[in-house]
């Protein structure tokens, strides 16, 4: 893909890949607030509407690492399209179903689309912006948008659905979709890609798609059917054979699905690792925090939306407005590190939050320390990016969007599983419910905690620090040198 486009036109490729990955993020949290109607309307059992999730998330988590490949062969730009048309038509499917079976459907479609347009957006960009600055502050906005497009999501999942109805959460991307995938042929420079004749790796794709998908269905249903259970293991297993399997081969593919000099970078693996605990806090404190304020604190669904939104201006000061700067004068390890820090601190302080918590001091500084994510995702993005290939971007960005998605299924459904736990069993001791809900949601609280305060570590012991730059006339080649350093480090 070209690199030598105008500032101008690079920007507006930014803005429609950008515009890409908010539907696509939004269709993730605006359905949660619509559930219930959802399952009013169709005749959902309880155990039947978490499919409505489930579908799209293993479809989405399954396919991102042969989309991504398939992006490099055939062009990113082409799967990017094709990912936005795919997603588009799947969301008209989804407002029109009539019954469970064809909202589910057209949710694993959703998925699908959804993760061809995902696995390929990350790569274009780092090939369209190569200075450093300027990649920064591209970053930036493609992580405010992620992080922000749920909390967007669930505000305008609500009104949606309580001025009009739940169809509309989903034909509300047809007029977008439709939308973005013309810019998108207009702004996104055309790149022809390595030549299907390069090799899709058929048996490495079966294997990795299959392994990743067994694995996202058995931590989704882990919620229903317990942890230990049989089912649970016995699908874990099957996942993990499946996924060495896979490795085993991109070993030995002459073009392997994810080449493996990718991760030869302790940088590159050391920012999925990370990204994986990370994300596991980060969502499942969207997911419980909304909990806890409708549950215990009587908040609606519309207010729930609108009281998360301070998190999301929060990111959107620092990864708009800072990182890029912050990166450049201090590294990406260091910003990390900051971004980390504050989130950490937000997670011990939600650790005690009170039965009869008052928004303005219980729940606003965590609000606003959450921001921490917009120092801490650009950063992270860019080290996972920093070892891949110009040829290798695809399948990067396919497994960094893939180490996403099962961060944020694995901590959705072990915190959520964990809290309902202490609260069944503070139920037993006979507390009332309020109380028995605070003390489950704490303990989620503390476990993110726990997480994010391991991802430091590992960020401190894996990551490496980035080259001081020189003084003097030779400083302009020291800087570059460091840079590379950074890039190529491992």
């Amino acid at each position: 893909m070209p690199t030598s486009e105008s500032p101008r036109s690079r920007a507006l490729a930014l803005a429609v890949l950008c515009a890409g990955m908010l539907m696509i993020i939004l269709d993730g949290s605006i359905v949660t607030v619509a559930l219930p109607a959802v399952q009013a309307d169709l005749g959902f059992s309880p155990s039947g509407l978490t499919w409505t999730v489930n579908a799209y998330v293993i479809a989405f988590g399954g396919l991102l690492l042969l989309a991504g490949r398939l992006g490099d062969l055939v062009g990113r730009r082409r799967m990017f399209v094709a990912g936005l048309a795919v997603f588009t038509l799947a969301s008209v499917l989804c407002g029109v179903a009539a019954n469970p079976a064809t909202l589910i459907a057209a949710r694993f479609l959703q998925g699908a689309g959804g993760a061809m347009a995902s696995a390929v957006s990350l790569g274009m960009i780092v090939t369209l912006f190569t200075e450093p600055r300027e990649r920064g502050r591209a970053i930036g906005a493609y992580a405010f948008t992620g992080a922000s497009g749920a909390s967007i999501g669930q505000v305008l999942g609500g009104v949606l659905t309580d001025v009009l109805s739940w169809h509309w959460i989903f034909f509300v991307n047809l007029p977008i979709g439709l939308a973005a995938g013309l810019l998108a042929l207009r702004a996104l420079p055309a790149d022809r890609g390595l030549g299907l004749r390069a090799g899709a790796d058929a048996l490495g794709a079966l294997l990795g798609t299959a392994g990743t998908m067994i694995g996202v269905y058995a931590i989704v249903q882990a919620s229903g059917h317990g942890w230990t259970s049989g089912r649970t293991l016995g699908l874990a297993a099957a996942s993990l054979a499946l996924l060495a399997g896979f490795v085993a081969r991109q070993a030995t593919a002459r073009s392997p699905l994810l080449p493996l000099r990718v991760l030869r970078s302790r940088n590159v693996w050391g920012a999925n690792a990370i990204q994986m605990l990370m994300l596991a806090a980060m969502f499942s404190f969207q997911v419980i925090v909304a909990l806890y304020m409708q549950n215990v604190l009587g908040y609606g669904a519309t207010g729930t939306g609108f009281a998360m939104l301070p998190a999301a201006v929060a990111i959107a000061a620092f990864s708009l407005g800072l990182s890029a700067r912050a990166v450049a004068r201090f590294g990406e390890r260091a910003v990390l590190l900051a971004g980390l820090g504050l989130l950490l601190a937000g997670r011990l302080l939600l650790a005690r939050v009170p039965v009869d918590g008052a928004y303005p001091l219980d729940l606003l500084p965590v609000m606003l320390l959450t921001g921490g994510f917009g120092l801490a995702m650009p950063a992270l993005t860019a080290l996972g990016m920093s070892g891949a290939r110009p040829e290798d971007a695809g399948a990067a960005s396919g497994l960094f969007t893939t180490t996403q998605q099962i961060g944020a299924a694995v901590g959705v459904a072990a915190l959520s599983t964990l809290a309902a736990t202490r609260t069944g069993r503070l139920l037993g001791e006979g507390r009332p419910s309020p109380e028995a809900l605070t003390g489950g949601y704490r303990l989620a609280f503390e476990i993110g905690a726990g997480l994010l305060a391991a991802a430091i570590v590992l960020a401190v012991v894996v990551l490496r620090r980035p080259a001081p730059p020189a003084a003097g006339p030779a400083a302009p080649r020291a800087d570059r040198a460091g840079r590379d350093q950074r890039v190529s480090a491992g």
